[in-house]
């Protein structure tokens, strides 16, 4: 744990901050019990097995066997570091945390972060007021308005424009002395010892986070005619903004994304304007890049059906292709919606026809398998030939699909679309199905070293779970008598932390004491666990635990003694008797301790 940060302070970060309330903002939680379950954000599943208890504050998915409290899960869904949570959670309720206690470098990433964000938030104003109240802008606003995006759109998602000319935005920085920052951001570029404007003359997209902090910014020319200029121009990557890990607007459309169950996923900034524009608010876009793992990851919290809209031309089929791929890699419910006729993206569609066939057109959206049906019969035919190479392209997919009868449904479909018995499509399914796919990066061995003695993980579930017992525990030393060296390693480290006077925040401080991810997962594990624990049953189990090692240490000492007589070491065989004797006495008078 950061030693920088006072422990006071941790207790009081961690009593303001719900685990449900946090985790809730990107993971859609239902009640089970006492508890809340939800599709865990860390792996692809179908079942939801990531499960947060509000009592214990604390999560752990059975899937990928990931866990911790609330600051863990911050760390690992935003790839923050401790104390980077530790801010983000005092800034949201309030809490002072004194910078007296970090080190210069500590002090000096934090105040990197903070000035980015800083800067990104000064500087989407700036862009914003000059395209809604500059003369600057009145060409930006003509256009915006010839591309059918109205004034409350542009407010929602707080366009701006930075004005023709390479040094506006770069003078307004060095007239507020941030430009070192601004570079950092990458807003401005260096160049022969000057800065100039990375989006001077383009429209500037705010990109914000899931809570509403600008982390980045698009931008996007007034004319195409420019061969030089690329139309769309992003950030680069900065300690706060990674394309494959953001989605523009999924902080205006989260809402509408959990009550509809669904999201459409578009390709560009003003495809996005322009869904929304037409009332489709549960609508994302992604940012100049192809839809990613994590993209899925962020999405799954919000929505059960995820519809991507591509434009009917060869690069928007191929992209569809590419992104079929990753769907059912990651057994994720999902469609593929083109638009036709060709020629069309989102925006002219909707211009030309309207929300409502929009969303006819989305009810009609194809499965990712059927969708890859569809684009292996336009593209081999149904001659001989073309049906097996058709059968060909899609035995990886089908072999890939868990469900079995999702798995036979389909392989029905595509028998009838080519006139081939199932059987025979089955019987090249079968061939490769034996490929596994992972659905978790975790691997066995963080299962295989939870597993231990039974007892052992009993004793540390009951000592994570009712620290009142932890004077008995340390008295008795058990943990002397563990085999299990992780086991081992978690109780010393629950009898060096652990907090008897303030249960209900027991298990939560524990975790923040943890430094390996793997002992912390383990932690989470066995506190998730429902347990009624009372003094007297912890008392039973130690004492069971206590007669197994006199048992075990009595066989090897008897062993010892025998071992001893028929060597005729007679002097061994009395000094392992008087051994056995004060061994018997110890476990007598440890037996009296209640």
């Amino acid at each position: 744990m950061a030693p920088f940060i006072p422990e006071d302070k941790i207790s009081d970060i961690r009593n303001a901050a719900d685990i449900v309330e946090i985790v809730s903002e990107t993971v859609r939680l239902k009640k089970a019990g006492k508890d809340y379950i939800g599709l865990c954000p860390f792996h692809s599943e179908k079942t939801p097995s990531f499960t947060v208890s509000p009592e214990k504050q604390i999560f752990y998915c059975f899937g990928c066997h990931t866990g911790g409290n609330v600051f863990s899960f911050l760390m690992k869904q935003e790839d923050l570091s401790f104390p980077e949570a530790l801010r983000s959670l005092a800034a949201r309720y309030g809490i002072e945390i004194p910078t007296q206690h970090l080190s210069p470098e500590q002090q000096q990433q934090t105040d990197e972060r903070e000035s980015l964000f800083a800067v990104n938030r000064h500087a989407a104003e700036y862009f914003h007021d000059v395209l809604l109240n500059s003369p600057a802008g009145e060409k930006a606003r003509a256009y915006l308005e010839k591309r059918g995006i109205p004034e409350d759109i542009v407010r929602t998602f707080r366009i701006g424009y930075d004005p023709w000319g390479r040094e506006n935005f770069t003078a307004w920085c060095e007239a507020k002395k941030i430009c070192p920052a601004a570079e950092k951001a990458g807003l401005i570029v260096a160049k022969d010892g000057r800065f100039y404007d990375r989006f001077w003359d383009r429209i500037v997209f705010p990109i914000s986070d899931i809570r509403n902090r600008v982390i980045g910014f698009g931008g996007r020319v007034l004319d195409d005619a420019n061969p030089k200029r690329p139309k769309y121009l992003n950030s680069p990557d900065t300690p706060l903004y990674n394309k494959s890990r953001s989605l523009y607007g999924l902080n205006i459309a989260k809402q509408k994304c959990r009550e509809s169950r669904t999201v459409y996923i578009a390709e560009g900034y003003l495809d996005l304007a322009a869904l929304h524009r037409c009332g489709i608010g549960n609508s994302v876009a992604t940012l100049g890049t192809a839809l990613t793992r994590d993209h899925l990851m962020m999405l799954r919290g919000f929505a059960d059906k995820i519809i991507l809209v591509y434009d009917s031309d060869e690069a928007g089929i191929a992209a569809a292709r590419r992104t079929g791929d990753l769907f059912r890699k990651e057994e994720t419910d999902a469609y593929i919606l083109v638009l036709e006729p060709a020629g069309h993206d989102p925006d002219s569609y909707l211009s030309e026809f309207g929300a409502d066939a929009f969303l006819s057109a989305a009810s009609r959206a194809r499965s990712v398998i059927s969708f890859l049906t569809d684009l292996a019969v336009k593209k081999h035919g149904l001659s001989t030939e073309g049906k097996i190479r058709i059968i060909s392209e899609m035995t990886e997919p089908l072999a890939a699909i868990t469900d079995n009868v999702a798995r036979s449904l389909y392989v029905r479909d595509l028998a009838e679309r080519v006139a081939v018995d199932e059987i025979e499509i089955l019987n090249k399914i079968n061939a490769v199905s034996s490929v596994s796919y992972d659905d978790f990066s975790g691997g066995p061995a963080d299962r295989f070293q939870v597993r231990g003695c039974k007892l052992e993980r009993k004793i540390i579930a009951m000592m994570l779970q009712f620290p009142q017992i932890l004077p008995e525990i340390r008295q008795r030393n058990i943990m002397e008598y563990f085999e299990n060296t992780m086991l081992q390693s978690l109780g010393q480290t629950i009898l060096k932390h652990g907090n008897m006077q303030d249960s209900e925040g027991h298990l939560s401080d524990i975790m923040n004491f943890f430094t390996d991810n793997r002992l912390k997962n383990i932690a989470a594990s066995l506190a998730i666990e429902k347990d009624s624990w009372t003094r007297e049953a912890c008392l039973t189990l130690i004492a069971q635990f206590e007669s197994g090692i006199i048992r075990d240490e009595n066989k090897l000492l008897q062993k010892e003694i025998k071992a001893a007589e028929e060597g005729g070491d007679d002097e061994l065989v009395v000094e392992l008797l008087r051994k056995k004797q004060i061994r018997a006495r110890e476990r007598q008078s440890r037996t009296c301790i209640t």
